[in-house]
């Protein structure tokens, strides 16, 4: 993040020209005195009065003097940007922390600073550095926010150079930029009837080998550290060299999130539309399994997963939560609508036995939809959907589900899925609260297991 640059040569296009970059660079008071000075030049030519031609001359020179000394000054200053954080929620607010050195042997002049912001985080911060010595630095910061989910570019700096007199004034920019990313807002979810414990581990799934737990009768080489305890003695015999017994774990519990990104899907836009609550749930609900223990996985409808990477398509397993849940965070800042008609992709992504708790977020569904959706429950372990109906998001308070709607929300129930509506002005903890009250009290779906997960 650190930028060290000659600012007067970051960008060479703009000392190309010479004295028609320096003429450009007069500022309003520069002008004048070049329009006043050439006007009383002319007066006194044709008037014949010496006195006032030389005034007039000295009026039209001090603005090109300055002009050209300025564009042949060259200060070296390196700069740098830090932002603090670098990753935001939406609504909250970050510092853009900047730092000039001198890197050069004179001191420079008057300097004034205007880094490069969005328009939606805000005005254009604009600072005034009065003189800066030889060797010497200085730090300035300021406050960007935004209530939109994104990744935002901050930066070039640009630094303007001024003359003492004000007659002129050039700008030069320096090359690099940071990016702030702005994630959604992310709200503390209840703990529900989930089932094993905290650590996400449940009885009766799959186990994967690690460094801990039961015994595997395929041994492997001795390593240093590893308890003598656990040497098997005729592999040992048998090889020449000390083998001990594999151990194994319990493979992590798994939750799958599914996002509706269908345009037609959502109506509204803003930080208080329908599909940004999705967004929102969402990353809350990845937030809240990461805490628990769970690897996660983030399904869209287009068949795009998030991370796309490893032999299972899950988080969370071998990777830090933080980091998890960073990535995941990551993703859904720049998450957009699609132009998708249909959720059969990310039905093909859905892995029969092997989703563990699946959540979705889902827009508008037609009869087709729905079935899909339903169709989905045969290949997950628990189920559970949010459905946000555009009829009660674009009602305003107190807005009913549409007929269709409440229609398909039945279809769903009858396949198995706690499904609710989510109302307009509802949180993400009390929809979720909700949703484990629903389970509790209609209990598994017949031919189907209880607990979320």
């Amino acid at each position: 993040m650190t930028a060290p640059a000659d600012p007067s040569g970051a960008r060479p296009q703009e000392d190309r020209g010479g004295a028609r970059a320096a003429l450009a660079g007069l500022t309003t008071r520069g002008r004048s005195f070049l329009a006043a000075g050439l006007a009383a030049a002319v007066c006194a030519y044709v008037l014949g009065q010496g006195d006032l031609l030389r005034v007039g001359l000295l009026l039209a020179v001090l603005p090109l003097v300055c002009a050209l000394v300025l564009q042949r000054t060259r200060y070296r200053v390196a700069s740098s940007r830090r932002l603090s954080p670098g990753r935001v929620p939406a609504g909250s607010e970050a510092r853009v922390h900047l730092r000039m050195e001198n890197v050069s042997r004179l001191p420079t002049g008057l300097l004034m600073l205007q880094d490069q912001v969005p328009y939606v985080l805000g005005p254009r911060p604009r600072f005034v550095l009065d003189r800066v010595e030889a060797g010497g630095r200085r730090e300035v910061s300021y406050r960007v926010r935004s209530d939109l989910r994104g990744r935002y570019p901050l930066g070039p700096l640009q630094l303007r150079l001024s003359d003492p007199f004000g007659m002129c004034e050039l700008t030069r920019s320096f090359a690099t930029h940071d990016d702030l990313t702005v994630v959604p807002r992310v709200e503390p979810l209840p703990p529900v009837g989930l089932s094993g414990d905290a650590k996400g581990y449940g009885e009766g799934r799959q186990r994967s080998l690690a460094l801990a737990g039961e015994d595997d009768v395929i041994p492997r080489g001795y390593r240093y550290g590893d308890d003598l305890r656990r040497v098997h003695w005729r592999s040992t015999a048998r090889h020449g060299e000390l083998m001990v017994r594999r151990e194994e774990q319990p493979q992590r519990a798994r939750c799958s999130v599914l996002l509706d990104t269908r345009y037609l899907a959502y109506e509204g836009a803003g930080p208080d539309s329908a599909f940004e609550w999705a967004v929102s749930g969402a990353a809350s609900v990845l937030t809240h399994m990461i805490e628990r223990g769970f690897s996660v996985r983030l399904l869209t409808d287009t068949g795009a997963s998030a991370p796309d990477e490893g032999g299972d398509g899950f988080a969370g397993a071998a990777q830090e939560s933080a980091e998890t849940a960073g990535l995941m965070l990551d993703t859904l800042a720049v998450v957009d609508h699609s132009d998708g008609e249909g959720l059969s992709r990310a039905f093909d992504q859905v892995r029969g036995g092997r989703e563990g708790l699946f959540v979705a977020f889902l827009g508008d569904l037609d009869e087709e939809q729905a079935a899909v959706v339903a169709r989905m429950r045969q290949r997950v372990g628990a189920a559970v959907a949010f459905v946000l109906d555009p009829v009660q998001w674009t009602g305003g308070p107190g807005a009913r589900p549409g007929d269709e709607a409440a229609h398909r929300l039945r279809l769903l129930q009858e396949a198995g899925w706690t499904a609710l509506a989510v109302a307009p002005g509802s949180s993400v903890a009390e929809a979720w609260r909700r949703a484990d009250q629903e389970r509790v009290g209609s209990g598994p779906a017949p031919g189907t297991t209880g607990g979320w997960s």
